[in-house]
Formats: C-alpha cells, structure tokens, sequence
C-alpha cells in the first residue's frame, strides 16, 4: 500500500458527499422556485432560465426589470439582494425574519416558500389584502 492512499481516499469520499449535498440544495432551491413562480401566476419553467429569472422575480416582488443592473452594481448588489429577499417574504406574508432566512439559507427558506402552505398576496405584500387576513383573524 502506497504511503500517501490512506488519506486521499477519505479526503475524496468527504468531498464527493459535500458535492452531493450542495448538488441537492441547488436543486431544491430550483423546484421550491418553480413553485414560487406559480402560486405567483408565472409558469415555473421560467425559474431554471438564468437572468430571466430574476427578471420575473422582479415581476413577482413589484419592481421595474432595471434593478437587473443593481445586481451588477459593487455593494450595492448587496443592498438589492436584502431587498429583494425581503419583498419576496412580504409577498408571501412572511415577515422580516424569514428574509433573513432566505438571504443566508436560500437552500432551505426558498423550497418552505414555494411548497408550503403561504400563498402569494401580491407584489411586496399587497397591503389592501394584508389588512383584510389580519381582520378576518379578529387583530383589527
């Protein structure tokens, strides 16, 4: 047995699992986009086409095509990605907490969104329907 095999076999099966893991968050994070895309009134084969995606996300949360080149902008993107994750949220009647969980676990907080139980009230959180969820529940 050569001196340098028993370390590089265990290297190689720790890397190929840690592909195997991010291989999956990156498709959940697709179909739970797809998912979004629909409850959103888009057709969901528009979430796995690259810039185009996030031109209808941009649809989807209420704001102009153009923001596209806020993405391209340093720092800024930052300020545009915080925003974007937010008014997804909003649109879903999720708060600012699960914005914070889309910005950093996307891979989980994305596919919650688009197959669980929140529906789409609009762009940003349509604040005519939200104040009509809140009096239904009697907080009015």
């Amino acid at each position: 047995m050569n001196e340098y095999s028993n370390g590089t076999s265990g290297m190689g099966a720790v890397m190929g699992f840690m592909s195997f893991i991010y291989f999956l968050a990156i498709i959940a994070s697709i179909a739970g986009m797809w998912k979004i895309f629909q409850k959103a009134g888009e057709e969901g084969w528009k979430a796995i086409i690259p810039i185009y995606n996030l031109i209808i996300l941009l649809k989807v949360i209420g704001k102009p095509w153009w923001w596209l080149f806020l993405f391209c902008i340093p720092l800024v993107n930052i300020y545009a990605a915080v925003m974007v994750c937010y008014l997804l949220a909003r649109s879903f009647g999720k708060d600012a907490g699960f914005a914070v969980g889309i910005f950093f676990l996307g891979f989980i907080f994305i596919p919650m969104l688009g197959f669980g139980s929140a529906r789409y009230i609009g762009p940003g959180g349509n604040a005519q329907d939200l104040d009509q969820r809140i009096g239904s529940i009697g907080l009015s």
